[in-house]
């Protein structure tokens, strides 16, 4: 696919991520403005009453600074997942975060999880991995700036922080990786350069033998291999 139609711009590529971050500052507003919980709709593993959180928990956060921690990192990466993967990002952030909180549901910890941070991992392991991967020197260049920025998230995986999600954060990081090998093919790719054949080219076969090219036919070339004299007497004066 040619870089330029992949790289160009649309409506989604901040609509998008700011849409997202204003709804769960709007959300935290409504919870402060009218004094209600709303982490008991987070995911709660293994219960069918905790399989809502699935949808809902990314919307939900506990307090200021767990809502500004990720409003930062959720819009900068989701822009770049739109304007780099714009084939792509709907499936990504959709399909994507229904994994994560599913896998969150799963594997996590009798606890309620909410938070996008989920989401956030998703959306770094997803951009990091693609561009290695892909091996594009644009995509190479951006997993560089994310690891650069971003980097010291890798360890909020592992379970370091007590009251910390590290389910939410490893489910997310592994959907990503997955998708970035599922994806691969699409959007930006690598391509293999191809050299043009000019006449000189022709000269060769694939071992690299010269051909010269046939102007002169068998019988000509029998012909040549006979040799004839042709004698001019001179009489002396």
């Amino acid at each position: 696919m040619n870089d330029k139609d992949e790289l160009k711009g649309s409506n989604s590529l901040f609509l998008i991520p700011l849409s997202f971050v204003i709804l769960i500052w709007l959300v935290y507003w409504v919870e402060i403005k009218f004094g209600f919980n709303f982490n008991k709709y987070g995911v709660f593993p293994r219960t069918l009453k905790g399989v809502r959180g699935v949808i809902l928990s990314p919307f939900i956060h506990s307090d200021t600074s767990h809502l500004f921690n990720n409003s930062i990192p959720l819009f900068v990466l989701s822009s770049i997942l739109f304007f780099f993967y714009n084939k792509v990002a709907d499936k990504v952030l959709i399909y994507g975060g229904l994994l994560t909180g599913i896998l969150t549901w799963l594997i996590a910890r009798e606890a309620h999880h909410i938070g996008a941070s989920g989401i956030v991992y998703l959306l770094f392991s997803f951009t990091f991995f693609s561009g290695i991967i892909k091996k594009h020197f644009r995509l190479i260049a951006v997993s560089l700036v994310i690891i650069f920025l971003y980097g010291s998230m890798v360890w909020y995986v592992l379970p370091i922080k007590e009251g910390m999600s590290w389910e939410g954060h490893l489910s997310g990081f592994l959907i990503g990786s997955v998708f970035s090998f599922i994806f691969r093919k699409e959007g930006i790719v690598k391509e293999n350069f191809q050299f043009s054949k000019t006449e000189f080219d022709e000269m060769f076969d694939d071992e690299g033998n010269y051909l010269p090219p046939e102007i002169i036919d068998e019988e000509e070339i029998e012909s040549l291999k006979e040799i004839n004299y042709k004698y001019i007497y001179i009489e002396e004066e």
